[in-house]
């Protein structure tokens, strides 16, 4: 965001001291000089968001508001750059400034300013603003320190320390324009050694950010028919194993990160995360909430939860899942075998074998593979004596009606007042809905047309005969196939990855019929959509960047020089999770790399814009690339650096509370939490690229350009 105002306002301040020009036209010929650019760098940075704010499906519609956001802040402050701070820095930049000699007083303007900061603090105490009167003191404090001390820093430093950088920056670069090859041979070292380092540490691949768990959940599923008061005996001794996971197995108190421990039977105990509703006896859970992030001493939620994944174990006739809540958008579990075909004999058995010999392959990292097919979902079947039903003159669809209103209700009228309306359902009782015997014993009550139309009673069990059995909880399919999906998760302390391709390896072995079909399927699908829509988006944006530089320069070599920062970004980024071992985070570094192709582009253009004003100017190639770099290093390291700096907050999960710091002193400092866990990734693939690249493009672009027109001039005295 600063990044415009930046260049705008630091060549306005070159201009005006060293050209000894009036402020206002000072300020004109600044802001004239560096439009182009500015306007140019801000459109290459808008241009990779552009094909993010199209990015389709759930991974789309969660990170939408980044792009949006960034496209119109980006836009906001290129008007800021051209229209506000102009007119702040008439105002307010000064033609003298301190110049190390002359010794620094105490003036009327001080005196004022400090009264004025103190009276603003008093008052601001006195009408119970402790906080404003504070930041108000605060500011008078620095306000002196700025005067009586920083001064005098900042000028040693804009005079000593920043001339000498500038000075040693410039003789490597003299070094390397003389010395070409070998400096893009290095380049070439770096580029190989960036690929060879990721390949040998070889980081965990994630799809999406996995942050320390604030909620664990334990799902028990009981076999179909269960009522809840089976469930919740069940549920019971899984409470006690869950409580054993959270106590110290040394001291024997419950872990004091924990805050609550919560168990729902059939009402709740759905995930409602995998969009499961209702209510379902059979069903129990168990909710582990955990302390805030703050709170926690540095102890880890996730061991607990693995520590609970271990224990609850074994308990047979039961499906049991552990899980945490999600820190982003809903995402399929790692491991999901889709099985197809049209016989549905067929298919059932095949997902049978194939569970039993990826079972029993123990592949580890596989918590647990759990097929989404029921076949024992209990059912009671009225068999109908139609014989009978004839000849008392009852139609089938008499006594379906009528069982399905005892069981399941029907609206009978509606219930009105000013605002709602509210169905009135009539059915039997719990109790009654529970008792098979009652059921078959219902009257039904019709009119008998071949007795004159008298009304008559007669129980259902007059005309059916009850039997049990067993039928399918539901057949999906896809693609209008038949579909039964086998899927789990992945223990925390194995890469997914490297899980799932096991498993992939396990299901080619697999012998399976010829009507039937295996495929991976779950998080490594929208993996593979994610990376092509990723990939697509850089080439998109690139291309983008590649017009608008060609626009701007109506050169070839200048446009490809430019771009070439992207690869040097690329670099940075491999180098730095290389180098500290990080997550690969599929969708957040994706979109970081992304982001940086328009990001890094706008040091090339400042330089090599002010070395073809040199040219036209009379320098030689070396000469005009000296004093490009010389002068848009100031305005580079400035942008770049800033850019850093506002990002390390978010790589580094830096939480404080300003309010609290100045209302009570305690500003409540600490490291890490959700927001590292999620922005991280993001914020750390943009300070290795945009970091690496901007201290190499001072180099590289420079020695490319001074190439590029060597080879320019020869061709032409080869015409010639």
């Amino acid at each position: 965001v600063v990044d415009d105002a930046i260049v705008v306002i630091e060549n306005a301040h070159r201009i005006f001291h060293h050209e000894k020009l009036p402020i206002k036209e000072a300020v004109k010929k600044a802001t004239g000089e560096v439009f182009l650019p500015v306007l140019t760098g801000t459109i290459t940075t808008l241009m990779p968001f552009i094909p993010l704010a199209f990015w389709k499906g759930v991974i789309g519609e969660f990170m939408f508001f980044l792009p949006v956001t960034l496209i119109i802040t980006l836009l906001a402050s290129l008007l800021v750059a051209y229209i506000i701070n102009p007119v702040f820095a008439v105002d307010f930049m000064k033609e003298k400034e301190y110049d190390g000699k002359e010794k620094i007083k105490w003036t009327k303007h001080t005196t004022v300013t400090i009264i004025g900061f103190v009276v603003t603090g008093l008052l601001s105490h006195l009408l119970g603003s402790h906080g404003m009167g504070n930041f108000v003191l605060v500011m008078a404090m620095m306000f002196l320190l700025n005067k009586f001390i920083f001064v005098k820093w900042i000028h040693t430093f804009q005079t000593k320390v920043w001339p000498a950088v500038q000075n040693w920056y410039v003789g490597k670069l003299a070094w390397a324009l003389e010395h070409r090859w070998q400096t893009m041979l290095v380049i070439v070292g770096l580029f190989i050694a960036s690929f060879a380092l990721i390949s040998v540490r070889a980081p965990k691949v994630l799809f999406f950010p996995e942050a320390e768990p604030n909620f664990t959940y334990v799902y028990l599923t009981m076999p179909e028919g269960t009522d809840q008061t089976r469930t919740n005996e069940v549920l019971k001794q899984l409470e006690e194993k869950v409580d054993l996971a959270l106590r110290d197995s040394i001291t024997g108190k419950r872990s004091p990160i924990v805050t609550s421990v919560i168990s729902n039977v059939k009402l709740g105990a759905t995930n409602q995360e995998a969009g499961e509703i209702g209510e379902y006896p059979n069903r129990g859970k168990i909710t582990v909430a955990f302390a805030k992030f703050a709170d926690r001493n540095g102890r880890s939620t996730q061991e607990l939860l693995n520590k609970i994944r271990a224990t609850v174990k074994g308990v047979p006739g039961t499906q049991i899942v552990v899980d945490k809540e999600s820190g982003g958008p809903p995402t399929p579990k790692p491991i999901v075998i889709e099985i197809t075909g049209d016989n549905l004999d067929t298919l059932i058995a095949s997902s049978k074998r194939l569970k039993r010999f990826l079972d029993n392959r123990q592949i580890a990292g596989v918590e647990e593979l759990k097929s989404d097919f029921q076949a024992n979902k209990p059912e009671i079947i009225f068999d109908v004596n139609r014989d009978r039903l004839n000849r008392e003159g009852i139609s089938t669809g008499m006594i379906a009606g009528d069982l399905r209103t005892a069981v399941f209700g029907s609206e009978i009228s509606r219930f009105r007042d000013n605002k709602d309306d509210y169905p009135i359902t009539l059915r039997l009782k719990a109790d009654q809905r529970n008792n098979i015997d009652l059921i078959k014993n219902l009257t039904i009550t019709y009119r008998d047309m071949a007795m004159q139309g008298m009304v008559r009673q007669v129980p259902i069990s007059s005309f059916v005969d009850i039997r049990y059995g067993y039928t399918y909880g539901g057949i999906k399919r896809k693609d209008e196939k038949q579909i039964i999906t086998l899927s789990s998760n992945v223990t925390s302390e194995f890469n997914p990855n490297e899980v799932v391709a096991e498993v992939q390896a396990a299901v080619d072995e697999f012998q399976k019929p010829g009507e039937i079909n295996i495929r991976m399927g779950g998080e490594q699908e929208e993996q593979k959509e994610t990376g092509a829509f990723l990939g697509g988006a850089l080439l998109t944006s690139m291309a983008l960047i590649f017009l608008l530089l060609i626009a701007q320069f109506n050169s070839i070599s200048r446009t490809l020089i430019i771009m070439s920062e992207i690869l040097l970004s690329v670099i940075g980024v491999f180098l730095g999770i290389g180098i500290f071992n990080m997550d690969f985070v599929i969708v957040m570094t994706g979109i970081g790399i992304v982001a940086l192709a328009g990001i890094v582009v706008r040091n090339g253009i400042l330089l090599i814009e002010f070395s073809d004003i040199k040219l036209k100017e009379g320098l030689s190639p070396k000469a005009a690339l000296l004093e490009a770099g010389r002068t848009r290093m100031t305005p580079v390291l400035l942008t770049a650096t800033a850019t850093m700096i506002g990002l390390v907050p978010l790589a580094v999960g830096l939480n404080m509370d300003f309010a609290e710091l100045f209302t009570t002193g305690n500003p409540h400092i600490f490291f890490g939490g959700d927001s590292v866990a999620f922005w991280g990734p993001l914020s750390w693939t943009m300070i290795f690229g945009l970091s690496f690249a901007t201290v190499i493009t001072l180099i590289i672009v420079p020695v490319m350009m001074v190439m590029a027109l060597n080879w320019k001039a020869k061709w032409k005295n080869r015409k010639r």
